[in-house]
Parts: C-alpha cells; sequence; structure tokens
C-alpha cells in the first residue's frame, strides 16, 4: 500500500487546508456487502476460523470492539466475524488519506492521530454507538506489533469503557502476525489464521465493575505471545526468507554489545561487528550457529532491548541524534515532503527542526505512552512519527538509527516521569 507524497516548500505546506472535523457516517450496506465479498478469497486462502466465547450475551446489542493488531489483514478478518452486524471503524489519518479514505468513511471509519489525546474521537465512539446504532471497531494498540506480543497500550481504558456503557469485546487473532509480520518487508507466508472472539463485560458488568477491573480484563486478553504459540503449537514456517529484516526488531546484539550492526537475511539473523550469526528456525525460534544462544525466544531478546535502553535512561547516556527526511500530513490528501531536518531524543523528549529553521517542533516525554514508529512506511522506509492533532512529522532517518529503539525509549521514558510526577 502507497500514499499520495507531494513535494512542496515549508510555507506552501503551512497553506494547505487543515483536517475538518466530520461526524462518523453509518455505514452503507452496500458497500459493507461488497467489502464483505472482496474478503471471501483472503478468508478462504487463509483457512480462516474463529471460537466465541460469552457472545450470547452480546446479541444485536452495539459493543466496543477491541481487536489486537498484527497487520493490514486484521480488517477483512473482522468482516468475515462480524458481518453483516454494521461496524463504526476508528482509523489512523494517514490510512484514511486520498480516494480510499472517501470510500472508508462511507464504511463507517473515522480517523484519528495516533497516540495522541483526543476527546473528540471518545464523542465520534459514543455518536456511533448511540446515534449510528453501530458496534464500534477499534486496535488499542494502535500500532503494528513489533515482536508478538501485544503493543503498549494507553492506561485507564475501563474509563472509556465506563463512559461508552455498552459490551465489551475482544478479538485475538493467532497466525495473522506470523502471515506478514511488519520487519519482513511485505512478504506474504502461507500460514493458516484464526481468533478468539470473547465478550469480556456485558453492559451490565462494565456498571458494576471498578475502572481497575475492566483494565484488568483487558489486559488478560491482551497477555499474547505469537512466537509462544508458533513454538508450543508446532507452526511451521518453512520460508527462505523468514528471517529477512529481522534487525528491524532485533538491533542489538547479545554477544558484543553493537547497535545497528545486525542484518537479517534468508534464515539467519548476522552481527557485522562481532560476525556472530544466529539461525531463525521453521518455528521462530533463534540459536546460535556458534557459542551460547543468548535468547532463543525473539520477545526476550526483545525485553533485554528495552531494559538496555531503560538503563540508560536512568544513567543519562541515552540520545537519538540524526539527520532526517521530513514528511508532513496536514490533512487526508496525501502527505508534504518538505525536505530534510534534524531530529533528536533524549531525557527531554523529542526536537525535530527544519527548512532552514521555519519548523521547530518539541514533543515532551509525556505527551504520548508510546512512539509511532513503523517499518517500511508505505513502501518509504523505516519512520519515527511525532506531531499533535494539526501536524504528524514522519521523519525518516538517514543515518543507521534504530526506530524500533526509539520507541523503546519512548515507553520506558514515559514510564519513568511519570512515576516522578507520581511521587511529587
Amino acid at each position: 500500500m502507497k500514499i499520495k507524497v507531494k513535494e512542496m516548500s515549508y510555507e506552501e505546506m503551512l497553506k494547505q487546508p487543515r483536517l475538518q472535523h466530520k461526524l462518523p457516517m453509518k455505514p452503507q450496506t452496500w458497500l459493507t456487502t461488497i467489502v464483505r465479498l472482496a474478503c471471501i478469497p483472503t478468508l478462504k486462502k487463509l483457512n480462516f476460523t474463529y471460537t466465541t466465547e460469552r457472545m450470547d450475551l452480546v446479541k444485536d446489542q452495539p459493543c466496543l470492539i477491541l481487536m489486537n493488531h498484527s497487520s493490514f489483514t486484521d480488517m477483512k478478518l473482522a468482516f468475515g466475524i462480524f458481518w453483516p452486524k454494521k461496524m463504526g471503524i476508528v482509523t489512523s489519518v494517514d490510512a484514511m488519506s486520498g480516494i480510499l479514505g472517501k470510500l472508508m468513511r462511507l464504511l463507517g471509519c473515522t480517523p484519528t492521530h495516533k497516540y495522541i489525546t483526543d476527546m473528540t474521537l471518545v464523542k465520534d465512539i459514543d455518536y456511533m454507538l448511540k446515534e449510528n446504532k453501530t458496534s464500534v471497531l477499534m486496535y488499542p494498540e494502535a500500532g503494528y506489533s513489533f515482536d508478538g506480543c501485544a503493543t503498549t497500550m494507553p492506561r485507564k481504558l475501563g474509563i472509556l469503557m465506563k463512559r461508552l456503557g455498552v459490551p465489551v469485546v475482544t478479538v485475538i487473532t493467532q497466525g495473522a502476525f506470523h502471515r506478514d509480520p511488519v520487519y519482513n518487508m511485505l512478504q506474504i507466508r502461507d500460514v493458516k489464521v484464526s481468533a478468539h472472539v470473547k465478550c469480556i463485560a456485558t453492559a451490565e458488568e462494565v456498571k458494576e465493575k471498578s475502572v481497575d477491573e475492566l483494565d484488568a480484563l483487558l489486559e488478560e486478553s491482551f497477555s499474547f505471545d505469537n512466537f509462544a504459540w508458533q513454538r508450543d503449537n508446532k507452526i511451521s514456517i518453512d520460508v527462505p526468507f523468514r528471517a529477512d529484516g529481522l534487525h528491524r526488531i532485533l538491533y542489538k546484539c547479545p554477544h558484543c554489545g553493537a547497535e545497528n550492526q545486525m542484518e537479517g537475511k534468508g534464515i539467519t539473523l548476522t552481527c557485522n561487528a562481532c560476525k556472530k550469526q544466529w539461525t531463525m528456525d521453521e518455528y521462530g525460534q533463534m540459536s546460535a550457529n556458534n557459542g551460547e544462544t543468548e535468547y532463543p525466544h525473539i520477545p526476550d531478546w526483545y525485553k533485554w532491548q528495552r531494559k538496555c535502553v531503560r538503563e540508560e535512561l536512568e544513567n543519562g547516556t541515552y540520545l537519538l541524534d540524526t539527520d532526517v527526511d521530513i514528511v508532513v500530513q496536514v490533512n487526508l490528501d496525501g502527505v508534504c515532503k518538505i525536505g530534510s531536518g534534524h531530529l533528536t531524543h533524549n531525557l527531554d523528549g523529542f526536537h525535530l527542526t527544519g527548512a532552514e529553521g521555519k519548523l521547530d517542533y518539541t514533543q515532551s516525554p509525556v505527551f504520548s505512552h508510546t512512539l509511532y514508529s513503523d517499518y517500511y512506511w508505505y513502501e518509504i522506509g523505516d519512520t519515527i512519527g511525532i506531531g499533535d492533532n494539526e501536524f504528524s512529522y514522519f521523519c525518516f532517518p538517514k543515518s543507521n538509527v534504530s526506530v524500533t529503539k526509539a520507541r523503546l525509549a519512548t515507553e520506558e521514558l514515559y514510564k519513568m516521569k511519570k512515576v516522578r510526577r507520581k511521587a511529587k
């Protein structure tokens, strides 16, 4: 999938019309039917099946559907499960750009900026449920999973559940991550996909339970590990490109400690600094070609990297400092490429400059609980996305830095700063 890119100056970008809020549309039956029919070939190819739990308690009531986010296939899976039930869909602003965005609005989609507090969105969700009389599908993780485990989610989603007062349904997929992992350069694997659909709370239970209890129910549902599922169920993915791009998530060598020297190619991951190699087997597990296998399980390797980033933050040595190409999204008519700039990230948060000093944007470390990092974003490149409800700045590093590390640092710094604020 690509996005419309227009080259222009910073001044021209500022003249672009801003995104205007529109109330969510009720999904058009003719279009939802066409989309459902269009999903059939994919669902058949995936041999898609799903199980349900407590869904008899929902019946025909509009509900809040919270689905884990693995790949672009997720929306097709949702239509395979819930059609002909009408759903409003919370979608990122960039995903609704261009002509496709106009069709998505007719489909019941409403745009929002990722990882930004948006009270208008809460009102839109309430409008879809109460006025449009439709369920609402949203991905609480917002971004795709990097390591096959749940992406960090905002705290106190139970408050939203309380405010809406409708049944809450979770959809957790198995196999969708492995079919198209975000690190693997859009290379599709032949993997059976399934899902478990569960009503975790009826409207009455939402009213009775505390916010903490509702958050605990959601956390329990989103406590999955796709690589463990693959290993334990002996799901063979014996493709010759399974480690392509693996260095995007495993950017740090556990043997020599070098960063951004890893290279995933074929079925092996190589550290170009110390030359150590690991092979990724058909069940998604890592083994060193020589010497100790530090982390056979990829999520454990990822957790170790998080720990290392946390230590850098605590001792004050963490720093991202790189020249970048800057793309800005102002509205739904594509994005604006405004040239080069410079991005830093440290204990004070993000600082982006560009356009010969005309662009000077800072973002506090407590602005968001996580970061919009993405690999091969719309087939352009790895990106770090920052910004507010007016401008989204997508920064494409020119040097060899890890957008994964930037996400980990953002999450850990947010936790540190929040704890200190509470302690005051």
